[in-house]
């Protein structure tokens, strides 16, 4: 299957890409990416940490002095080393001390950082107030089932290509010496992050499932290809038990940072674990009309209207979840709605609201988090509104109405100009639709909310009528008059509840003289 690209739609902008970002092609690996165990270490030419402030570098290198004083050799190593090489800040350092034990190197950073230890067998110092955590090499041996496994312990005098060996991926097993920036890169990932390649580093990659779904979101977040062996491994791997935080955990950082989830997604489908979200399996070779839909099938529109999504996130990562999780979901429906007509049309009929259960489903196994997991469903199954409002040149009272059932129509807009970027390779989507509900909602000011009721208990209160069976009926009238546009504010909406007939006033007015007025 064909790698899709997003396409950009009107009022949207690119965001910028760093120097390694180039697109990623199909890449054959070269005869030295055999088994780095049996490759020399290599050391590259210098480079310095990308530090988002002063205070970070100076408490790094700080670190290193004392390190190196004491006879050690202190490397940040990980993800500020590839983040680095790629251009982007540092927020966060993950550093490494070799040649030191455990008792001295507390006892020596504890002079001048206020730390905690954090674990028992393999501790990490995390410094106060600092993205910095510091530990020593660690030895892990799988003793147990799931992500979870394994006997770690600490060893200083561990060689750094061991403790290099010990990671998932080329281009988290690089390590840099702050003091002379010296590069070491025993499994040449600078090479790979050149090459957009995602490769492991070796076979005892296969002892932590959680690494599978790390690569999903590493291919999507740094645009890569998935080396072939890489995904040969992944074939072999079960999820064995992984906690569903943690698997969400990932989830969401293939959501809230990767600029093309396509890849991610696509990783998953050609390592096999696909199959373990059969919401997102069932996608794939689901057919749609190509009238409205020349991209293909259902799962090539998901993976274009992803990717469109991601290229106009709005840095809010609440917002930006709930809005990712629902165009990841916005289709669930179709696989149990797709027929094909006697005339070869195809349709799905009501596929928005058969998306509720799959979606349910899908989220519920990764995360209890009921608001989050309704906000999203809400936006599935509402997805296909705002072209239903705009083809029937809906009233004001339709858009207010809508907004009380997805409570955010910014929302709502935001999958609806993704879905519609995902239903063509090269054409932009037409914006009209999205900006005429915007316009509405945003006059009407239910972009951001829904509709607050004017008349409330208190006012029922003051005019005399006392809490009751009573105000349910009273407020859910003076409630839709509102949605209907027959007040806009306080005084009108009291003149509005006189008018209402008292609810019991047919029995308390046998005579039939008519209905009193429930505020007489």
């Amino acid at each position: 299957m064909g790698r899709p690209t997003a396409s950009s739609t009107d009022g949207f902008r690119e965001r910028p890409i760093s120097p390694f970002n180039a697109r990623p092609q199909a890449v054959a690996t070269p005869a030295h990416h055999g088994d780095p165990a049996h490759k020399p270490a290599t050391c590259t030419p210098h480079m310095n940490l990308n530090y988002t402030n002063d205070e970070l570098r100076e408490a790094v290198l700080g670190i290193c002095r004392e390190v190196q004083r004491a006879g050690g050799q202190a490397c940040a190593v990980g993800g500020c080393v590839r983040d680095t090489a790629l251009g982007l800040p540092v927020k966060d350092i993950d550093m490494e001390i070799y040649h030191l034990p455990a008792r001295d190197l507390t006892e020596l950073l504890g002079k001048h950082f206020a730390m905690d230890l954090v674990g028992q067998s393999f501790g990490v110092l995390k410094v106060h107030h600092l993205p910095i955590d510091i530990a020593l090499p660690r030895r892990e041996a799988k003793a147990g089932f799931g992500h979870r496994g394994f006997d770690i312990h600490s060893d200083p005098s561990m060689p750094r290509e061991e403790a290099a060996a010990r990671r998932d991926f080329t281009i988290n097993a690089i390590a840099i010496d702050p003091l002379s920036g010296e590069l070491f890169d025993p499994f040449h990932g600078l090479d790979d992050l050149k090459r957009r390649l995602l490769r492991h580093t070796t076979s005892r990659f296969s002892e932590d499932p959680l690494r599978v779904l790390r690569g999903m979101q590493f291919a999507a977040r740094f645009e890569m290809n998935v080396a072939p062996e890489t995904i040969e491994v992944c074939r072999t791997i079960e999820p064995e038990g992984l906690p569903p935080e943690r698997i969400f955990d990932e989830w969401k950082k293939l959501i809230l940072l990767g600029r093309r989830p396509s890849l991610g997604l696509a990783f998953l489908r050609d390592c096999g674990w696909i199959k373990h979200y059969p919401e997102l399996q069932a996608l794939i070779h689901c057919p749609q009309d190509p009238k409205w839909h020349p991209e293909g099938d259902v799962w090539n529109h998901t993976l274009l209207a992803m990717d469109a999504f991601a290229a106009h996130r709005i840095d809010e990562p609440s917002e930006d979840l709930v809005v990712g999780l629902a165009v990841l979901c916005h289709d669930f429906g179709k696989p149990a709605t797709t027929r094909t007509e006697e005339d070869g049309r195809i349709r799905s009929i009501a596929h928005a609201r058969a998306a509720e259960e799959p979606t349910r489903s899908f989220l519920r196994r990764m995360t209890g988090q009921n608001t989050l997991i309704d906000d999203v469903v809400t936006l599935a199954v509402h997805h296909m509104r705002p072209h239903e409002l705009h083809q029937a040149d809906a009233s004001d009272s339709a858009v207010r109405r809508l907004a009380t059932e997805v409570k955010r129509i910014d929302r709502l807009i935001r999958v609806d100009l993704a879905d519609r970027a995902g239903r063509s390779l090269t054409e932009t989507p037409d914006p009209t639709c999205a900006n005429w509900l915007m316009e509405k909602a945003r006059r009407l000011e239910v972009a951001e909310n829904a509709p607050k009721p004017i008349i409330m208990g208190r006012h029922l209160q003051r005019l005399g009528l006392k809490p009751g069976p009573s105000f349910a009926p009273l407020l859910r009238a003076c409630y839709e008059a509102q949605l209907e546009g027959r007040f806009k504010d306080e005084s009108g909406g009291i003149a509005y509840l006189k008018s209402l007939p008292s609810p019991d006033s047919s029995a308390s007015n046998p005579s039939g003289q008519g209905p009193t007025s429930c505020c007489e």
